[in-house]
């Protein structure tokens, strides 16, 4: 992957500010594009853009394909006509700062079918667009509006008798659980009305991401994306595959993935997510798996695989188990994976999240392909961490090396100001040590070490680029509740802010048009 020295910010669109009680697709994430721009920014990460359901992780999708629908923009398909003006008259009262999900599904999701239907009604030259999007996506859209359409019935079912946690794989009946022929028939004709509003849902979200993406590109603004390594439970993309998981004959996994105890958890972490049977996916030249980067790499210039570690050998748990204590190591064919790719998807731009328990076998995967890696600052400084507070953290600036990205947190770790605030004195003191200052704005200096660092890109959480406490922390992993819901304002995209980052540009050299420049120039002179 080719890397000229850049920096962004990691900000998901769900964060961009707006009056309909979530960041989407409409002018507010022009504005931010915009906002890169002026702030010589060349790099925009965002987490997965999949529908989202129990928790609201955009880690836990119903569809590694489909788009999330909360993102399509009001406003737009009042503009194609779909939606009147009137309808937009009484928007709620929502928070600013945050996103509540419950209230988004009662007030924007009726908005959204009833603009369908109005779209569907009306004859005319989007309709063959519109079924020209369907036919390209008929691969993965058939059978996600299917299951979404049986999931809602179902859904519905469970919540009039009070279940809790109901799934395809709990809950459906049988013979549309297992997918039989004239079970998928009676449903695709019982709900074919529900079916098609899925349809039009996600030719919204797609006409609008293109369009946001095609602004970006032309601006010079790369888009980085997530692939999830694993795939939630309640998805299509189990439901649809079954044979490409470790199920047993009645759809229930047999084992699920995790990671194992360590200084963080004595328990470990149980995730729940479905483990692959790579022996069958290798024996289908891993044909889902490159259907998936494809399709990824239309929606982004730049995929990032999350739980890299996963392709070289993942944490096996038994299901049922209530903790992933009793766990085991598996190996995974990561090298014969990352050829296939190669060989039928040639070199791609993919950025390995190595992060966490990481051998010497996962580093030589991701070395051999010469996947970047990432360096987390707030990592460098943590006694807990593989270095623990002295030299030889590899996170600490000192030891990046060129072919790797620097950040100053996730959207896992806390803000960094948040995160500094309950340091360790004796943590606090190498901070201090390490950067030759005091700590008076400790945002500022970790801005610097990390536009400073070797790596050639530089990322960093737009939290900390606006300076804030925990309480705009994107994620907490392991606690449910409040997670994925901050909002920045729109004065956040202020003169100030983008004049910081357009002099951390200017003076560590992270302007990729430059580099390009220089490294044309060179050839010439060579």
């Amino acid at each position: 992957m080719e890397m000229y020295r850049s920096s962004g910010i990691l900000l998901h669109p769900t964060s961009f500010d707006g009056p309909h009680g979530i960041g989407d697709l409409g002018e507010s994430a022009y504005r931010f594009i915009d906002f890169l721009v002026k702030g010589k920014q060349s790099i925009w990460q965002i987490l997965p853009l999949g529908p989202t359901g129990y928790g609201d992780s955009p880690y836990a999708s119903f569809s590694s394909f489909a788009g999330n629908p909360f993102l399509i923009n009001l406003d737009k398909l009042v503009t194609v006509g779909d939606l009147s003006a009137v309808d937009l008259e009484d928007v709620p009262d929502f928070p600013v700062d945050s996103v509540d999900y419950g209230w988004i599904i009662n007030w924007k999701v009726p908005l959204l079918e009833k603009a369908a239907r109005n779209f569907l009604a009306n004859a005319g030259v989007r309709q063959t667009d519109f079924k020209n999007f369907c036919t390209q996506n008929a691969a993965w859209l058939d059978d996600f509006a299917l299951f979404m359409a049986v999931k809602q019935d179902y859904d519905k079912k469970a919540q009039e008798a009070d279940v809790f946690g109901a799934m395809w794989s709990n809950y459906w009946d049988e013979d549309i659980r297992l997918r039989k022929p004239k079970a998928v028939a009676q449903w695709q004709k019982e709900k074919a009305d529900a079916i098609a509003l899925q349809k039009v849902l996600q030719y919204y979200f797609f006409q609008q991401w293109t369009a946001v993406k095609r602004y970006a590109n032309e601006k010079g603004i790369q888009i980085m994306g997530d692939i999830p390594i694993f795939v939630a439970p309640d998805s299509v993309d189990v439901w649809a595959n079954r044979e490409l998981f470790f199920l047993d004959k009645e759809g229930k996994q047999t084992v699920v993935a995790g990671v194992p105890p360590d200084y963080f958890s004595e328990t470990g972490q149980l995730w729940g997510n479905p483990l692959y049977n790579w022996k069958v996916m290798a024996e289908r030249n891993f044909d889902w798996w490159l259907n998936r980067i494809r399709h990824t790499l239309k929606m982004v210039d730049v995929i990032r695989i999350d739980h890299f570690r996963g392709f070289e050998g993942y944490w096996e748990i038994p299901a049922g188990e209530k903790t992933a204590i009793k766990g085991k190591w598996v190996k995974a064919p990561g090298q014969k994976f990352f050829e296939t790719v190669k060989k039928d998807l040639g070199e791609l731009p993919i950025v390995a999240e190595d992060l966490g328990l990481i051998t010497k076998e996962v580093k030589d995967l991701r070395d051999r392909f010469g996947f970047p890696g990432m360096k987390i600052l707030q990592f460098a400084f943590d006694s807990k961490e593989s270095g623990g507070i002295n030299a030889t953290n590899h996170f600490l600036p000192h030891n990046h090396v060129p072919n790797s990205i620097v950040y100053t947190g996730t959207h896992d770790n806390d803000t960094t100001l948040g995160w500094y605030q309950t340091r360790t004195d004796e943590e606090k003191d190498f901070v201090r040590r390490y950067l030759g200052r005091d700590d008076h704005d400790i945002i500022w200096e970790f801005l610097r070490l990390a536009a400073s660092s070797v790596a050639k890109w530089a990322i960093v959480p737009m939290q900390d680029v606006l300076r804030l406490g925990s309480d705009a922390r994107t994620n907490t992993p392991s606690v449910l509740g409040g997670n994925w819901s901050w909002r920045y304002r729109a004065e956040a995209l202020n003169d100030g802010t983008s004049g910081m980052l357009s002099y951390m540009v200017d003076l560590y050299g992270r302007d990729p048009v430059a580099w390009k420049e220089k490294e044309e120039k060179d050839k010439k002179v060579t």
